[in-house]
């Protein structure tokens, strides 16, 4: 074993690469395209189909792109030309090994009957992140309220999820309730449920999201958007498990844990008198603080690989991004988090006309060399940023496809009902 970790075999053709790969454990395969007797695209075919667990890197000649799309079609994970140096070679392989070893764990995860979701989607091997993960662990199995702190974008949801799936309510519901965007008038009925008749257009009883949670865990969403009327019931569904439908006079006992979520600072709400101050503690018996994506030194190519293998389509040839744009994404402040990557990510994507996804394929301010100081200096609106990569990629679909929606969704990766509902949004015609 070297000291990188990495141990070698070599193989000097296709037919002793299999022969090797019958009698020795190998995780990653390294195949020059260009080989006497079996060529590297027929080894990929055999590899793929006797060895799937196999990953598998095409070495190609310079600006041989032709063979790189058919090396992905058929299964390659990614592909290196012949000129560069092997200190770039060594290092793709370390990082390919860095995110197969991370795949390889979150199977081991996933094999384990303790939780259906573990940290699969919680990408990351960051200092913070690792810290984070152990905190879940911790806490996940106990029935404590917990109040997840983080900016916009940085996945308080999968944090929420996770803790759930730790837990022993794991096979119960798991119910989302986006405190922001339920209408005020009828956040209490979404809630609490009501009874026939409680008011105009009740024509059925309803048991409402907290009661649908029974033996399960009730996230909140921004919770610090909760009006004030609002905080005392909750309050008292925390404290005595009980719920009283709107209408109803009797109370009905709910067995739910609650995680709340928050990109507000609610102690200092809680000053302003803007959130009730026992709610907060009652809350708060945990509070677990998820990192923003500036935090996260050296998540950037996981998290890049992950988004790629996710949002890739059948239509796209890229399995990479090159150093240089990669170097751009690392020098982002990334004021919208990993929400703003997978944008970034997905407009790439349409945008890309190779294997590797290059400067130009990033929004314009990305390519301007701003200093993480310059952009803190001016801070942007997230959302009127991530809005506007989401429009130029779908312009761009459109375009690509000659105006065809239903090609244009397979473009984007989502569905045509989506592709609708944003160029409603986006008030594209």
């Amino acid at each position: 074993m070297r000291p990188d970790g990495l141990s070698l075999l070599e193989a000097n053709g296709g037919a002793a690469a299999l022969e090797i790969l019958s009698a020795h454990h190998v995780d990653l395969a390294l195949v020059d395209v260009r080989m006497p007797q079996m060529d590297g695209l027929e080894l990929l075919q055999r590899i793929r189909s006797s060895y799937p667990d196999v990953s598998v890197i095409m070495m190609t000649s310079y600006g041989d792109t032709a063979t790189v799309v058919q090396a992905v079609k058929a299964g390659a994970t990614d592909f290196i030309e012949k000129d560069v140096s092997v200190e770039a070679i060594r290092n793709r392989l370390l990082q390919a090994k860095k995110f197969w070893e991370l795949e390889r764990d979150n199977r081991a995860l996933k094999s384990q009957a303790v939780s259906s979701f573990t940290f699969d989607r919680l990408i990351g091997e960051s200092p913070s992140m690792a810290r984070l993960k152990e905190v879940i662990s911790q806490v996940g199995p106990s029935d404590a309220s917990v109040l997840i702190e983080g900016e916009t974008g940085s996945g308080k949801e999968l944090v929420a999820q996770a803790l759930h799936h730790q837990s022993g309510r794991r096979t119960g519901p798991f119910i989302v309730v986006d405190c922001g965007s339920i209408s005020e008038s009828l956040i209490e009925s979404e809630l609490f449920g009501h009874v026939k008749g409680a008011y105009t257009g009740a024509h059925e009883s309803d048991m409402g999201l907290f009661r649908t949670a029974e033996g399960g865990t009730v996230f909140l969403d921004e919770v610090g958007e909760m009006p004030m009327f609002l905080q005392v019931k909750l309050l008292r569904v925390i404290q005595e498990r009980e719920v009283r439908p709107v209408g109803s006079a009797r109370s009905q006992h709910v067995d739910i844990r609650v995680i709340a979520a928050t990109n507000r600072r609610l102690e200092e709400q809680v000053k302003r008198g803007g959130f009730r101050e026992d709610l907060f503690y009652r809350l708060a018996v945990v509070t677990l603080a998820v990192p923003p994506l500036r935090e996260r030194s050296g998540d950037m190519p996981l998290l890049s690989a992950f988004f790629l293998k996710r949002l890739r389509t059948d239509s796209t040839a890229v399995i990479g991004v090159a150093p240089e744009t990669m170097a751009c994404l690392e020098r982002h402040v990334w004021p919208g988090n990993v929400r703003e990557l997978e944008n970034v990510i997905r407009r790439a994507l349409v945008l890309s006309k190779g294997p590797l996804l290059q400067p130009e394929d990033l929004p314009p301010d990305f390519r301007h060399g701003k200093s993480r100081e310059v952009e803190l200096a001016v801070p942007e609106t997230t959302t009127d940023r991530m809005e506007s990569y989401e429009k130029e990629a779908v312009l761009n679909a459109l375009e690509k496809s000659g105006g065809s929606r239903r090609q244009a969704a397979r473009l984007l990766g989502i569905g045509e009902a989506t592709l609708y509902r944003k160029l409603r949004a986006f008030d594209i015609k």
